[in-house]
C-alpha cells in the first residue's frame, strides 16, 4: 500500500489486509479457546481459518489436538497426515498418527506411521520406544494367527495369552485376544471354557459377530440348541 497506492491495487490490499486481520483475530480466539479447554469452539474457529490458510501444518495440528480431546480419532489423524506432509521432517506428526492408530487397535498401521518417523530420524527416543512396543505385539498376533490358521489352537491361545501381558494397557487388545481365544477353545471342542470367554466379550461388545458365532459354535458342541 505504501509503495503503490494506485486506486484498483489499493482496494484489493486493503481487502486483503482486512482479512488478514480478521484471521489473526479468530487465531487470538482459537488459541484462547483451545487454553480452556473448549475444544468444540477451538475447532469451529480453526475450521474458518483453514478455509483460507489450507496449507498451515500449524494450525492442522492444533485442530488435531482438539480432536483427540474431543474423542474424534478419525479426523485428528486425516489432520495430521496432511501436516505430516506440509511440515518438512515431521516425525511429531508421525509419532502422534502412530500412537492413535496403536489406541485404536490397529497395530499394522501404527507400526508403518512409526517406520515413517524413524526413517526421517533413527534416534528419536518415542518413536523408537513406540516401534519396539508396537513390533513385539504385531508378531505376537502375527505368529497367534499363523499358529490357528494351521489348527495348532493350544499353543495360539498361549500366544494371545502373551499379547495380554505385552499390551495390559489399551483395552482392545485384550478384548481381540480373548475373541480369538474364544475362537480357538471353540474348534478345540472345549465348549465349557469356550462359552465363558466369548460371553466375556460379548458383554463388553455385544455385537461382536465373531464372538456370537463361536459362542454358538460352543452351544452346539454342548446340545444347547435354544441358546
Amino acid at each position: 500500500l505504501k509503495s503503490n497506492p494506485s486506486n484498483n491495487e489499493e482496494k484489493e490490499a486493503q481487502t486483503q489486509l482486512t482479512k488478514s486481520d480478521e484471521l489473526q483475530r479468530l487465531h487470538s480466539q482459537a488459541l484462547s479457546a483451545y487454553q480452556q479447554e473448549d475444544y468444540e469452539a477451538a475447532i469451529s474457529l480453526l475450521d474458518e481459518i483453514l478455509a483460507v490458510c489450507v496449507w498451515d501444518a500449524e494450525l492442522r495440528e492444533l485442530r488435531a489436538e482438539c480432536y483427540i480431546k474431543e474423542g474424534e480419532p478419525s479426523k485428528a489423524i486425516s489432520d495430521l497426515k496432511a501436516a505430516a506432509k506440509l511440515k518438512n521432517d515431521n516425525t511429531e506428526a508421525f509419532y502422534k498418527i502412530s500412537r492413535i492408530y496403536y489406541q485404536l487397535g490397529d497395530h499394522e498401521l501404527s507400526l508403518s506411521e512409526v517406520r515413517e518417523c524413524l526413517k526421517l530420524d533413527q534416534d528419536h527416543k518415542q518413536c523408537f520406544s513406540l516401534y519396539k512396543q508396537v513390533k513385539k505385539l504385531n508378531k505376537q498376533i502375527e505368529s497367534a494367527e499363523e499358529l490357528i490358521r494351521e489348527g495348532r489352537y493350544e499353543d495360539a491361545i498361549s500366544k494371545y495369552e502373551s499379547v495380554m501381558k505385552t499390551e495390559p494397557e489399551v483395552p482392545i487388545y485384550s478384548t481381540r485376544a480373548k475373541e480369538r481365544m474364544c475362537h480357538c477353545l471353540s474348534k478345540n471342542q472345549q465348549a465349557t471354557e469356550a462359552i465363558k470367554l466369548c460371553t466375556e466379550v460379548l458383554q463388553l461388545e455385544p455385537t461382536n459377530v465373531n464372538a456370537l458365532k463361536d459362542r454358538a459354535e460352543a452351544y452346539l458342541l454342548e446340545d444347547m440348541y435354544e441358546e
